[in-house]
């Protein structure tokens, strides 16, 4: 078996050779590469640039869940789109917005700019993180597929673990200012499309364009409303209350819209009978907790280096490192013994436990944990991520025919980012609303003057004795945030437990297409 017989695309085309794939590839890359350097780049930059703006840990969130929001919600259309149109065509849009949405955020002159410019940039995230699994699901069979998923998830580490080591070099170069955590990835972005203008070939999908606008619109406002009601959740107003109870019964409403414009759809943007599958429905629901593990890993283990142990941005990125080498080498490692064996279900089981475990770890953080405690839970948790985030996609997508991988796939990434994008609001405002009440509280038993105002604070500008009152708080408060990530993670757990192990295909011919499409 060779990858050139696998590739085949569509009934009566060419294959593309294992050289054409591998030219491909590059420009893919190249792609997930800045996309993911986009998200974690500013990780470390946050707090300095949220202090420039004299802003507080809601415009901190926001910077975040901005782009977030529009990659969950643009994902499910920009893989739609991708069974009815020319998959070479959308991953350049996409790119080309995602440059817009760079330069933007680099000329930002306030916090409110710099979030809508955000949100412009996670449009083309979105089209890239969706159309980049569809493109090589297109390309590569699935059995195949795990090898290549396996360099996809190392090299989304080496982004994720290069992304805050850039971002908290330029911060801490005086002459290079955090707009440049902005600038810095247009290059890539430019470059990468030049290599897919050249590499990618692949056909047209045929078939009228029939856009789901009810669908992706009533699922664009569910998903908002939600995001806004954990952001101002605890901090606005409470919890239990009429503004929530207004909130989610909206959110409610605007789904049960988008269930009944599915229904109706000729083309809807994610099908309704991707969720009667049993692998599919426990593979997303597995996903949505998982994307709260990894954006609350990746977000509030930089702020807490950085506030509650004074570390230069710099320093914070290198910190985090052994998650990301964990991810990088669970991925390379898992998805040769995907290719090798056919069997993925083992490494997800092995993988959730061991989120479980590294989120657990985590919540024992304080101020004064020893860094090797850290290391060794971050360590655990970039394992298991690494050997599930890519297993989760393969499987569904090995259940559903190749005219359904761009929906499959889509479906999958929306309701991860889906899950992280909520998860990093709500721990956004359970963080802020922990922090004020230690800070009270360390305050008075200290008898120094409570630190006002809603700003996240420089702490080394700060008097020793408030100082030390506030390193304490941001650490208390960040393991408060992970122990309340660990059931998501058991919950994970059940659900790959649950899962009926199907062999992998060995090809992406058509006359698999019905039969896998039908399960």
């Amino acid at each position: 078996m060779t990858v050139q017989a696998d590739a085949t695309v569509r009934a009566g085309t060419v294959p593309m050779t294992r050289a054409q794939i591998g030219q491909a590839m590059s420009g893919l890359y190249i792609s997930i590469f800045v996309a993911i350097l986009s998200s974690t780049i500013v990780t470390n930059a946050l707090p300095t640039i949220v202090a420039d703006l004299h802003a507080g840990q809601s415009v901190y969130t926001w910077v975040i869940t901005a782009t977030l929001l529009t990659t969950t919600v643009s994902s499910p259309i920009w893989g739609k789109l991708a069974d009815l149109l020319s998959k070479k065509l959308l991953i350049q849009i996409s790119l080309v917005i995602f440059t817009a949405g760079s330069v933007l955020s680099g000329l930002a002159s306030d916090a409110g700019l710099l979030i809508a410019a955000r949100a412009v940039q996670g449009i083309g995230a979105g089209g890239l993180l969706a159309l980049i699994q569809v493109i090589i699901a297109t390309m590569i069979s699935p059995r195949e597929r795990g090898r290549y998923n396996g360099y996809f998830g190392a090299l989304l580490a080496v982004a994720t673990s290069a992304g805050p080591l850039i971002g908290g070099f330029i911060v801490d170069t005086e002459w290079l200012g955090w707009r440049w955590c902005f600038f810095v990835g247009v290059p890539f972005a430019v470059a990468a499309l030049i290599v897919l203008q050249r590499t990618l070939h692949l056909p047209a999908a045929k078939g009228d364009v029939r856009i789901d606008w009810a669908g992706a619109a009533s699922l664009a406002a569910a998903a908002s409303l939600l995001l806004v009601w954990v952001t101002f959740a605890g901090d606005g107003f409470a919890w239990l209350s009429w503004q929530s109870a207004a909130f989610v019964g909206g959110a409610l409403l605007l789904s049960l819209a988008f269930v009944v414009a599915e229904r109706h759809a000729k083309d809807p943007v994610l099908p309704l009978w991707l969720f009667r599958t049993r692998t599919v429905i426990l593979a997303i629901t597995a996903s949505l907790v998982i994307g709260v593990a990894i954006y609350a890993g990746s977000t509030y283990l930089s702020q807490y280096f950085q506030l509650s142990e004074g570390r230069t941005a710099t320093l914070a990125g290198v910190c985090t490192l052994p998650l990301v080498l964990g991810l990088a080498l669970a991925s390379t490692v898992g998805g040769r013994i995907v290719t090798a064996t056919g069997r993925w279900k083992p490494l997800l089981v092995v993988g959730t436990l061991l989120i479980a475990a590294g989120l657990a770890l985590l919540g024992l953080t304080r101020h004064d944990t020893p860094y090797w405690k850290l290391a060794l839970a971050m360590g655990l948790l970039g394992v298991g991520l690494g050997a599930t985030l890519q297993n989760l996609v393969l499987a569904v997508q090995n259940q559903v025919g190749l005219r359904e991988l761009g929906a499959a796939g889509s479906a999958v990434s929306f309701f991860r980012t889906l899950g992280g994008t909520i998860g990093v609001s709500a721990l956004g405002a359970v963080l802020a609303g922990r922090v004020g009440r230690l800070t009270a509280d360390g305050s008075a038993r200290s008898g120094v003057r409570a630190v006002g105002g809603s700003s996240i604070p420089r702490p080394a500008e700060l008097p020793a004795p408030v100082r030390t009152v506030i390193e304490d708080a941001y650490g208390h408060a960040t393991g408060d945030l992970f122990v309340y990530t660990v059931p998501l993670a058991l919950v994970a757990f059940v659900c790959v437990l649950l899962i009926r192990e199907v062999p992998l295909r060995t090809s992406n011919a058509v006359g698999h297409d019905d039969e896998d499409g039908s399960r």
